[in-house]
């Protein structure tokens, strides 16, 4: 079966999440595909699933699909989100659709699928959740730091810990920033648009409201 397929040195392979967004599917879909051999794919150690990205690729040729908008094009801004909560990842899924803003936004269900596909993903803001199950966001952080191909991501962290609770965990990258629960989804786009911003430049700013500024600091 293609599952047990060995994996190509020559090809970027992707969790099943992901192969999912690409092609517009469920991931039960993307499923039935890989077991149909209709796309390559092989499991590692762990017995998580990595699909071959080329044969995406084909599959949306054989079927006449269109790529997934945002994907392939330079002008989206690349957001990968890491929640385990269902319930929060579809209010992430909510806001980022109502939004008039240009993201291409991935939302993983843990650290480690998270880890598996940033290769592939490339994103320039990385939103976690601090404490999840099995890899928590300080240890994907902390797997990541000093990693080249990570140097220039934005990182937002999620959580409802005091700042005792999170040193306890470990230290934060220098940079991060700590956005408490509930998650200011107002902030947060905010956020977004001003990386659009810098990412587009002046002449091909998105057409998108500016937040009102934020009050003040009373003086010290």
């Amino acid at each position: 079966m293609s599952h047990k397929a060995t994996p190509d040195s020559n090809d970027e392979y992707c969790g099943t999440s992901y192969a999912a967004k690409l092609l517009n599917l469920s991931v039960g879909s993307v499923q039935t595909l890989v077991e149909k051999n209709e796309l390559q794919a092989w499991k590692t150690q762990g017995g998580h699933r990595r699909i071959s990205i080329q044969s995406i690729y084909d599959y949306q040729n054989r079927a006449a699909l269109a790529p997934t908008a945002g994907v392939q094009d330079g002008k989206y801004l690349k957001v990968l989100v890491v929640e385990d909560d269902p319930a929060t990842r579809a209010m992430y899924r909510a806001h980022f659709d109502q939004w008039d803003l240009p993201i291409d936004a991935t939302i993983s269900a843990s650290a480690i699928e998270a880890l598996l596909d940033l290769p592939v993903l490339k994103p320039q803001v990385l939103v976690a959740d601090l404490h999840m199950p099995g890899i928590d966001g300080v240890e994907m952080l902390r797997q990541l730091h000093g990693h080249p191909q990570f140097a220039q991501v934005a990182v937002i962290v999620i959580t409802g810990l005091n700042e005792a609770e999170i040193a306890e965990l470990g230290e934060l990258p220098e940079g991060t920033h700590v956005l408490r629960k509930p998650v200011d989804m107002g902030w947060l786009r905010g956020y977004f648009q001003a990386m659009l911003t810098i990412r587009l430049g002046p002449k091909r700013r998105p057409a998108v409201a500016t937040p009102a500024p934020a009050p003040a600091p009373d003086p010290a």
